[in-house]
């Protein structure tokens, strides 16, 4: 994971943003996260992630797709969905997914 926030780009494309407090049990959460960070590299149109979590547990996850498509990609694969169950059975508290359309985008780095 990254410490700079993921490039600006061409707009239109897509935002999901997913906000989450984890419960106490996390065993195998770690793995099932890097492993869907990989399989999500996979996805035509799929264009990077940011995250970022503070110390009270509120955690928040935004990925950005090129179009629908690759979001629909996303949201029906199989190994992911199993996650997804996971999730909801033994990691997350509570979570609220987000999907924006981004209309602009413009970013600044410090030379």
């Amino acid at each position: 994971m990254s410490d700079a926030p993921i490039e600006a780009f061409d707009p239109p494309y897509y935002a999901a943003i997913f906000t989450t407090v984890r419960t106490q049990e996390q065993t195998g959460y770690r793995e099932t996260n890097a492993r869907m960070e990989e399989l999500v590299k996979d996805i035509p149109g799929y264009l990077g992630m940011d995250h970022a979590q503070n110390p009270g547990g509120l955690g928040i996850t935004v990925g950005y797709f090129r179009d629908e498509e690759a979001l629909r990609q996303w949201r029906t694969n199989a190994e992911h969905q199993s996650a997804q169950k996971r999730g909801r059975a033994d990691w997350y508290e509570s979570y609220t997914l987000h999907i924006a359309k981004v209309e602009r985008s413009h970013g600044f780095r410090r030379p």
